[in-house]
């Protein structure tokens, strides 16, 4: 059995890391879609589709890299068409795994067979914390796998993300001189 998982993936982190690993206890292999390809240097997407790829693969084993299908791919932004899009790009799968309602829903209005998975602390275990806790320079590394620290670390995210918009205070800031 295939299975298919989306998410934007910004950053990678812990809790995505056990979610596939969750799935591939029940999956032949995984079809893993990252959504938003074309979005990149926003502050809800900071990072490219390419850079969201190499966190992912870099923080999976060999085995688990045998066993999946990584693959960017641009929104629709038509919810009555989004399903057909996947379908089109990606293999075949079975199974669709997601905690997204939305995604849910559409999947199964599609016929597919949609498990929900587990919140792994999701609290910390959200993108939208951890780019909050990089601006505000709190801490934050523990929160993703090592190879995603390193990377983020290296292209000094907190800067890419202050260059997005983010505020180190939270809120949204007026105009910015550049």
């Amino acid at each position: 059995m295939r299975g298919l998982m989306v998410g934007r993936f910004q950053p990678f982190h812990k809790g995505h890391l056990a979610v596939i690993r969750e799935i591939l206890t029940k999956c032949d292999d995984l079809v893993i879609v990252i959504g938003s390809a074309e979005e990149s240097h926003t502050e809800k997407n900071p990072f490219t589709a390419g850079e969201r790829y190499q966190m992912l693969i870099s923080s999976l084993t060999d085995k688990e890299r045998a066993r999946v299908y990584i693959i960017p791919l641009r929104d629709v932004n038509r919810y009555s068409v989004w399903v057909n899009h996947i379908e089109s790009y990606v293999p075949p799968f079975d199974e669709v795994f997601s905690n997204s309602d939305l995604t849910r829903s559409l999947f199964k209005e599609a016929g597919y067979e949609v498990s929900k998975t587990r919140a792994y602390n999701s609290k910390e275990y959200s993108a939208t914390e951890i780019r909050k806790r990089i601006v505000s320079r709190r801490k934050w590394l523990h929160l993703v796998p090592e190879p995603v620290a390193a990377m983020l670390e290296e292209m000094d995210v907190r800067q890419r993300l202050l260059d997005a918009g983010a505020s180190p205070s939270g809120k949204k800031g007026g105009c910015r001189a550049r």
